[in-house]
């Protein structure tokens, strides 16, 4: 979750708190490559090249020169640590939003826990079924991969590269055909210790330039303007969807995508500004 933003190395943002998305039904999508899977592909999704020595390259936005386009995604977050919550009764799933963005007929980027692909396998089933969305990773556990990362209990070093493969086996078990090779840190904080321990499993870290302030958040109208004011050519934007930690993200998506729309943009997957970059592969 993301209660407000700071720069660290990188950007960082995102409270200890679950996200979730909830879907109905959808069609299957094109195949498209996972990492580390070992099976081949007739259509991989781009990912930036690797950086010096091999290490995990990070993507924050898309050109700024290709027209206005810009990237809606969602953080469909659950610790491992938080399954009584669920069991309790609290909702971690947003079918409204869902709903919304179907009707709206925007296209979004989720960045999904294997927690919660775990809690939620059918809603997971649905999303990365229906090619309107692509599904990418975010973790198992959503701990995080440094310290002091808005409260976040961490992953010891020796342990984030299992996390993250864990995460797609929960995918992939739960149903989703293909997931992409796309990651998210939890709270997006990361250091070069955790890049390299990345290295080597064709993921892109994907950031972002464009923080909605949506976690937590009771004035949808803030939200609203957060964003408007934000978002430029290429643009990442980042979101959540849960009803229990982002309340107003349904209202915000509501307002914001006519809202851009009459201002000339196209709303496009994270796949497809990470290909129109000149060191996609």
């Amino acid at each position: 979750m993301i209660p407000r933003v700071r720069r660290i190395t990188a950007l960082c943002a995102l409270a200890a708190a679950l996200t979730a998305c909830g879907t109905a039904s959808g069609d299957r999508p094109a195949p498209a490559a996972s990492p580390a899977s070992g099976a081949p592909s007739s259509t991989r999704p781009p990912v930036l090249a690797p950086g010096p020595g091999g290490l995990t390259p990070v993507f924050e936005h898309g050109p700024r020169n290709r027209g206005k386009t810009v990237a809606l995604t969602f953080d469909a977050d659950m610790t491992a640590d938080q399954g009584p919550r669920a069991a309790s009764g609290e909702h971690f799933d947003n079918p409204g939003l869902i709903g919304a963005l179907r009707a709206l007929k925007v296209p979004a980027t989720v960045f999904m826990t294997g927690r919660w692909a775990d809690q939620y396998p059918a809603e997971a089933r649905d999303l990365g079924r229906d090619p309107r969305f692509e599904v990418a990773n975010h973790s198992w556990s959503h701990y995080a991969f440094t310290a002091d990362c808005y409260g976040l209990p961490t992953v010891d070093a020796g342990r984030m590269r299992e996390d993250v493969q864990r995460a797609y086996t929960s995918l992939r078990a739960a149903g989703v055909p293909h997931p992409m090779p796309y990651f998210r840190f939890p709270g997006g904080c990361y250091d070069q210790r955790a890049l390299r321990a990345l290295s080597g499993l064709g993921v892109t870290a994907v950031q972002w330039d464009v923080v909605s302030g949506d976690a937590f958040a009771t004035d949808a109208d803030a939200v609203v303007k957060q964003v408007l004011d934000g978002v430029g050519p290429g643009s990442v934007v980042v979101m959540h969807c849960t009803r229990s930690a982002a309340p107003t993200t349904e209202r915000v998506v509501r307002t914001v995508v006519p809202e851009l729309r009459r201002r000339g943009y196209r709303f496009v997957k994270v796949s497809e500004l990470i290909g129109q970059t000149g060191t996609a592969r």
